[in-house]
């Protein structure tokens, strides 16, 4: 019999609370570390709740809080309402448990509102592991004057692997904002800690003054005591507030992560910054000059389509960590909801978080980032079909049947036509993706191709993930949507389309797409992952089992399904007894 590494970890945490409690002689009434799932059920018709995506067992989740590795055991902490699907006061940090970033076991919240410098709420923060290896949190405290401070978080016992219990310091709050540099309610979300050459901590704060945005680096030796660097080390003009900023390193040489603190020749650097206006994640590729505690981006902000962002759909909040376990640095980010507050009250949720990624430098270009879904989730793969050299002429659709369309993972690379004689000219100036994008059916020369997913059998709901080629001055240039326009029957739901362009080898003549599906979210990996666009869907037909999968060509001119793979995803072990076991698909 297969026994499931989530039933090992709960079989792990009650011994070791047993433990404890013979240790203590009995002598206190035994704590409960793990979620009762009677207590925290939601409405028993969920069509729209996902199988193999993060979620709490109720209520509203936003950004994930300082991931990381310790002593063999994932912690995903995250931002989270324990009293209602919406976003108010009395957010704490929920706590959650792996060994492999996709079966959760829920524990007990890591920390909640309960001091002064922390009472309205416990918000965004990052977990760093000290040069001891001892995990520190560090996290904003929304204080009883509604000002953001800064506060650290212990383990209250180190020889728990589970981490279940924290502490809070006693120096708390370590650092608060000053006027010169930032606004008493706009100051929050430290990065995780990186230790530099000359022995001391540094971190970033997401701030706002006046409508700049910046990120400002604090300085510590002890990571108690910490001293402001007056010049913001990063900053825009004329955008708001910068949240949950994330600073890393990424090497040049392939596509192994590295710790945080490494500064050589062999790496650049990342800065990543959320803009709360706009609600999108940015990132920088770079040098960093800790000499001068400067970090040079390659490309300024230009609020365009130019700027480089993790995911053109929705995607934000994220939180990158080095997994030690495996050398590789791994990205989470949060996926909300597209339908009303009235509806995340009658579901009793709302949030997920995105499949972890593997991030790592394109090595081609040296200027962006490549992002891919980690390894661990192909483990719940399970029935397969495939289809292979198959021509797709211009007007044709085929079905992918035979998996669970609901609850899928596909792979696909297209094979196109010669470029020089086909593709359409296209001037980028002032051009935006997001409207080229407006509709999947339009037709064009190559394309728009791609998948149908979350398809009703009369097409009538479908979320169209597509891509669409086009010769510029210097180069072609491919054009990947996220059509949503026509992915439910419903109204009252936002159906952004999303899109964006990328560089088109004409040597190479391909285009690769994968696209993982969860019943309201649909992550899509264009080029290898060079771009990305994550939606939430709500369709009102194609769902579990009358959701249906297509492969469609809307260009004139053909195009060659060279491969094509696609598995029914079993649902993974996240949370509590009623998840303990798979589903089958």
């Amino acid at each position: 019999m297969e026994i499931s590494a989530t039933l090992v970890l709960l079989v792990l945490l009650t011994l070791f609370t047993f433990l404890q409690n013979v240790a203590n002689g009995f002598d206190s009434c035994p704590h409960t570390y793990t979620i009762n799932p009677f207590k925290y059920r939601v409405p028993e018709n969920q069509p729209y709740r996902t199988s193999y995506h993060f979620q709490p067992p109720q209520n509203w989740m936003n950004d994930p809080n300082g991931p990381m590795y310790y002593k063999g055991v994932y912690h995903l902490f995250y931002q989270h309402n324990p009293n209602a699907a919406t976003f108010g006061d009395g957010i704490v940090w929920g706590h959650s448990v792996s060994y492999d970033l996709i079966n959760w076991i829920h524990l007990n919240n890591a920390i909640e509102p309960s001091e002064s410098y922390d009472i309205i709420s416990c918000w965004s923060g990052s977990a760093t592991i000290l040069l001891d290896g001892k995990p520190i949190i560090m996290y904003t405290g929304i204080d009883h004057n509604r000002h953001q401070v800064q506060n650290l978080a212990m383990p209250k016992n180190l020889s728990d692997p589970f981490l279940r219990e924290w502490v809070k310091h006693t120096h708390n709050p370590v650092i608060t904002p000053t006027d010169e540099v930032a606004e008493v309610d706009n100051f929050r979300d430290p990065s995780t800690a990186w230790h530099g050459k000359d022995g001391k901590w540094r971190i970033i704060i997401g701030a706002q003054k006046g409508d700049e945005g910046r990120t400002i680096l604090y300085q510590s030796e002890d990571f108690v005591n910490w001293k402001l660097d007056p010049i913001p080390f990063y900053a825009t003009d004329n955008t708001g507030v910068c949240e949950c900023p994330d600073f890393y390193p990424v090497s040049i040489n392939g596509t192994n992560g590295v710790d945080t603190s490494v500064e050589s020749l062999s790496v650049r650097h990342v800065a990543k910054v959320g803009y709360l206006r706009m609600a999108h994640d940015y990132y920088f590729v770079g040098k960093y000059l800790s000499d001068e505690e400067r970090f040079i981006a390659d490309a300024k902000f230009t609020g365009t389509c130019l700027d480089l962002r993790y995911d053109y759909g929705k995607f934000y909040a994220s939180k990158s960590f080095f997994d030690y376990a495996k050398n590789r640095r791994i990205l989470w980010g949060w996926v909300n909801e597209s339908d009303s507050e009235r509806d995340d009250i009658q579901k009793g949720w709302a949030g997920v978080q995105s499949i972890p990624r593997q991030v790592w430098l394109d090595n081609k270009s040296m200027n962006r980032l490549v992002q891919w879904p980690i390894e661990e989730v192909e483990n719940l793969r399970s029935k397969n079909m495939s289809i292979n050299g198959e021509k797709l002429v211009g007007g044709s659709i085929l079905e992918v049947s035979g998996i669970t369309a609901s609850q899928a993972d596909i792979e696909v690379l297209f094979e196109l036509p010669e470029l020089e004689d086909n593709a359409e000219s296209l001037d980028l100036s002032g051009v935006d993706p997001q409207l080229l994008c407006s509709n999947a059916a339009r037709s064009g020369i190559i394309g728009p191709f791609g998948l149908l997913a979350l398809a009703s059998k009369d097409l009538r709901e479908h979320t169209a993930i597509s891509f669409r080629v086009y010769k510029t001055s210097n180069k072609y240039v491919g054009l990947m949507c996220s059509d949503q326009s026509r992915s439910s029957l419903r109204s009252d739901l936002d159906k952004t389309t999303y899109g964006t362009f990328f560089d088109v080898d004409s040597n190479l003549r391909t285009i690769s797409l994968r696209s993982l599906i969860d019943h309201s979210i649909i992550e899509s990996f264009g080029e290898g992952g060079r771009v990305c666009i994550s939606s939430r869907v709500y369709p009102s037909l194609a769902t579990a089992s009358d959701a249906h999968l297509y492969v469609f060509n809307n260009g004139t001119t053909s195009v060659i399904i060279s491969k094509l793979n696609a598995w029914c995803i079993k649902e993974a072990e996240i949370g509590h007894l009623k998840n303990m076991s798979y589903k089958t698909c």
